[in-house]
């Protein structure tokens, strides 16, 4: 009796509970492939040899078929390296059939085929390259190697790539390998001798694999992904190969490497590999030129293959053609390349798990996913059908009526149907990934009429972010929708100069270029900037990666205050061990972060007040996760901080938690070192002079200019003695000289201090005795008297102010804080906020006051975000004045001119009157 016929003859156990007859898996699909077989159209010459050549065992097997699975691995751990390749030829075959019964059948999911195929896969190279590895270990011929490094195959390494790589191999795939040994493990003088043994040991292993016997083969073996491997040999030492990638690897091999995966040999050297070529696959900033890339391989792989033209069925490539496999393993690879560099959770190897990453973090819409996922599955379902019939490497379709039918018979439905099915999945994947690798771009190239005079666009082809080919072309397709929307602005000429200086001061263009074309509302967004400042349009030329965080999924979200800021930045700076590495990711992240405080101002997002309190969260979130990482750099060589340490106090207004885009920081150090006098390190340091140099460290780290600019400008004259003291203040004479020698203004400046940084305790010892000194009885006229003396130096020391300076001369923000500190001293509750304070003192006509000091601030945020120039709107342009007024709640500058000077009139005549008799500034 035939194997069909006995499947087919199986007993049906009734199950009472379900109303029907159940089978195990094994045994189910066994039946139905039988059937299928069976079928006029459907027959397959393949699976009909694998049945007639293990159908005795697969009766054995098919009680549980993850456990026959097993089997066959753990039977092929004890073979012999002399009859391992017919094994290997055995056990594929017996793989290939439980796979393909259980697929057939409907029993396993995509998941489940691919990857058992990919895990067989692993065992077949790892077995495979052991053997080979041994063998040459054996003869003597690897250097200072024994019995013991077979395992670790002598420190070479296999990466597994493509479809290998993700788990997702079919039935005929070819396996993708690069092929690379750890140098390290030899001696300098032995390593042309091991390279040489590895080279042999790496060929006789993709023999075992690939050549076909009259068993069969394993897997067609590929070895070409490697560097230049028309030059370099089938192996590789690792160094070399990561200083190829270095110096020239290209989008391809970034793309091949998203799903690279060590899969055997020496396995924790792969993993280390992967790890230094991280760089070079994830980019930092947002990688939109990948797109360009992406599309020129599409082309040259159709063109190349003939696959152009409508989809049909008979002959289409499921794999290469339109709308095929590859379209959407494109898709997905190129935004994860865009964007992995940022984010990590999208440096997934498995297709269907990029697309669901990509959707979970706002790259790909959802709905968009799920029908690529679906398509996806289909395609690589009809692609299994295909393979099945000869086991050939093919992805092609039949092109014969009776081809057609067989593949239709192994999907379970007739040909009308399967057509129908295949090509309006194959047009709608092309349609939804087209789009977004050939964007349209038929938009006539004319200027604006209102342009058509104008010299600046003409000179624009001189600039340097213009002068690659590529830049060209890629600028040729965004600048017609640029144009028309600067054309749209309230002053076209003066915002074409605008865009002109942003343009002119662009070092490179390609990746801004192809961010705009894959994200065309940026555009908005780009001349909204260069509209409202010059001054802004310099800053985002020389910093126009931080439009990155523009698409970045959560940008427009609501601001997530100091906390989780700085456990952000935190999580950032933990993953780089390298100490100037972390100074310029730290710059970095804040320079994104304070870019988005500031698109979230101008665009309306976040009122004045927001907005300053959120410049604040950002400068504290900073300090907050830079100052432990400079003590940590400063302790390897000095030891740890003496004592308990140091607290960093932020004075002003960061200790009033009230920033301007422009504000530096003003900030004392206070440390304690509980009379320990010197720290326990490799080079010791007194304690005073180990305070002292970890400050300095702390400012360098802040205002250094690197790579990525700096933090911020610190101004540390607010300590004790001003510049002429220590620039860390020991807690003992911090506290001695508050309560002895300190001056009046000294005090009004500690009613804003506030502990941004360091230990808990510490931070609490000085807030206490803080709230104790200023609560002390003051006199008010005494007070109120230094506040005029000192409002009269700073007269005198900064002049007159002009009509639309915010801050400084009568009845302006200056002024007003200084009397806020005042009323927070003399109620001996030292109130941090200016307007908080104000209210709270009960000699003040506090409400013009505030009402003053709240347009100066809106005014002065403003005024700050455009530019660092004193406020003109003669020369800020069009643009910054109309964001002012918004800003302000004005229609007119002569209105806001007015407004001001009424309310700072006012303030100032307050002010006047409370001050001592006699004491008029």
């Amino acid at each position: 009796m035939t194997l069909e016929s006995r499947i087919t003859r199986l007993p049906r156990p009734f199950d009472p509970e379900k109303g029907e007859e159940t089978l195990s898996s094994a045994r189910w699909a066994s039946g139905a492939v039988a059937d299928l077989l069976r079928g006029t159209g459907g027959s397959s010459p393949y699976l009909k040899g694998l049945i007639a050549r293990e159908g005795d065992w697969l009766e054995e097997a098919a009680g549980d078929m993850e456990a026959a699975l097993a089997t066959v691995h753990a039977g092929l751990r004890e073979v012999a390296p002399d009859t391992l390749g017919s094994a290997l030829r055995q056990a594929k075959r017996r793989i290939a059939l439980l796979t393909a019964l259980c697929d057939l059948a409907g029993a396993w999911e995509l998941e489940d085929v691919t990857g058992a195929l990919s895990d067989f896969a692993d065992l077949s190279v790892t077995l495979a390259l052991q053997a080979a590895v041994g063998h040459e270990i054996r003869r003597g011929k690897l250097p200072g190697m024994s019995a013991e490094d077979v395992e670790t195959a002598g420190g070479a390494a296999v990466l597994a790539m493509g479809k290998m790589g993700a788990g997702e191999l079919n039935y005929s795939s070819d396996i993708d390998l690069i092929c690379l040994f750890d140098e390290t493990r030899y001696d300098p003088d032995d390593y042309f001798e091991a390279r040489s043994a590895l080279v042999r040991a790496t060929r006789k292993m993709s023999s075992m694999l690939n050549d076909p016997t009259g068993e069969g083969y394993v897997f067609r073996t590929d070895l070409r992904l490697r560097p230049d491997p028309s030059v370099t040999p089938v192996i590789m030492a690792m160094e070399a190969a990561e200083r190829y990638y270095e110096s020239f690897g290209r989008t391809w091999e970034r793309a091949a490497y998203i799903k690279a995966r060590p899969s055997a040999g020496d396995i924790p050297a792969a993993e280390r590999f992967l790890a230094a070529l991280k760089p070079f696959v994830w980019r930092k900033h947002l990688d939109f030129a990948a797109i360009q890339d992406a599309h020129d391989m599409r082309l040259r792989i159709r063109s190349h293959k003939r696959l152009h033209g409508p989809v049909t069925l008979a002959g289409h490539n499921m794999k290469l053609g339109r709308g095929g496999i590859r379209e959407i393993e494109f898709f997905t690879q190129t935004r994860q390349l865009i964007a992995g560099g940022r984010d990590r959770d999208l440096r997934v190897r498995g297709t269907v798990e990029g697309l669901r990453a990509l959707t979970a973090k706002g790259w790909v819409p959802e709905d968009v996913s799920e029908k690529l996922v679906c398509h996806y599955r289909a395609h690589r379902e009809v692609e299994h059908r295909i393979q099945m019939v000869n086991d050939t490497q093919t992805h092609d379709m039949p092109t014969s009526e009776e081809g057609l039918n067989r593949i239709a018979c192994l999907m379970g439905c007739d040909l009308a149907d399967l057509e129908t099915e295949i090509v309006d999945r194959l047009t709608e994947v092309h349609s939804l990934t087209e789009g977004f690798f050939a964007p349209d771009s038929s938009a006539p190239c004319a200027e604006p009429e209102v342009f058509e005079d104008s010299d600046l666009p003409r000179r624009w082809s001189t600039y340097p972010c213009l002068r690659s080919e590529r830049a060209q072309q890629l600028w040729q397709r965004v600048r017609p929708e640029i144009l028309r929307r600067l054309a749209a602005t309230a002053r076209p000429e003066e915002a074409l100069a605008a865009f002109d200086g942003f343009l002119k001061g662009l070092p490179a263009g390609v990746q801004l270029f192809a961010l705009f074309e894959a994200n065309p509302q940026l555009a908005d967004l780009l001349v909204d900037i260069v509209g409202t400042s010059p001054d802004l349009a310099v800053y985002l030329a020389r910093n126009a990666s931080v439009l990155d965080a523009v698409i970045a999924g959560d940008f427009w979200s609501q601001w997530p205050g100091r906390t989780r800021l700085a456990e952000e930045l935190s999580r950032v700076l933990e993953a780089e061990p390298d100490y100037e590495r972390r100074l310029d990711l730290a710059r970095r992240w804040a320079k994104e972060w304070h870019f988005r405080a500031g698109v979230h101002l101008l665009r309306g997002m976040m009122a004045p007040e927001e907005a300053g309190r959120a410049y604040a969260d950002l400068a504290e979130a900073v300090l907050t996760a830079i100052w432990p990482v400079v003590q940590e750099e400063f302790a390897l060589k000095h030891g740890a901080p003496p004592g308990r340490g140091a607290v960093v106090l932020g004075m002003g207004s960061l200790g009033a938690g009230r920033l301007h885009a422009r504000s530096d920081l003003d900030l004392i150090v206070i440390y304690d070192p509980q009379d320990v006098e010197s720290s326990d390190g490799r080079r010791p340091l007194p304690s005073r002079t180990y305070y002292a140099r970890l400050t300095q460290a702390l400012v360098t780290a802040m205002t250094a200019r690197m790579s990525e600019g700096r933090l911020y400008e610190v101004d540390m004259r607010l300590r004790p003695s001003g510049n002429q003291g220590p620039v860390a203040t020991s807690w003992a004479s911090f506290q001695r000289y508050q309560q002895e020698e300190a001056w009046t203004w000294e005090h009004l400046a500690l009613t804003r201090a506030r502990v941004i940084a360091g230990p808990r305790d510490f931070a609490d010892d000085v807030e206490a005795f803080r709230l104790g000194l200023l609560a002390e009885p003051r006199d008010r006229t005494k007070v109120l008297s230094e506040v005029a003396s000192m409002l009269r130096r700073i007269e005198a020391a900064k002049g007159g102010s002009g009509p639309w300076d915010a801050k400084i001369g009568p009845g302006r923000m200056q002024e007003i804080e200084l009397i806020g500190q005042a009323a927070a001293l003399i109620s001996g509750k030292p109130v941090r906020q200016t307007p908080r304070a104000l209210r709270a003192a009960d000699w003040l006509d506090s409400g013009p006051l505030v009402a003053a000091y709240e347009l100066a601030w809106s005014l002065q945020i403003g005024a700050r975000l455009v530019s660092d120039k004193p406020l003109d709107p003669d020369t800020l342009g069009a643009g910054g004045c109309a964001f002012l007024l918004r800003l302000t709640g004005h229609e007119t500058l002569d209105a806001l001119r007015e407004e001001l000077d009424t309310r700072t009139a006012r303030a100032a005549g307050i002010i006047r009157a409370v001050l001592p008799e006699g004491e008029e500034t």
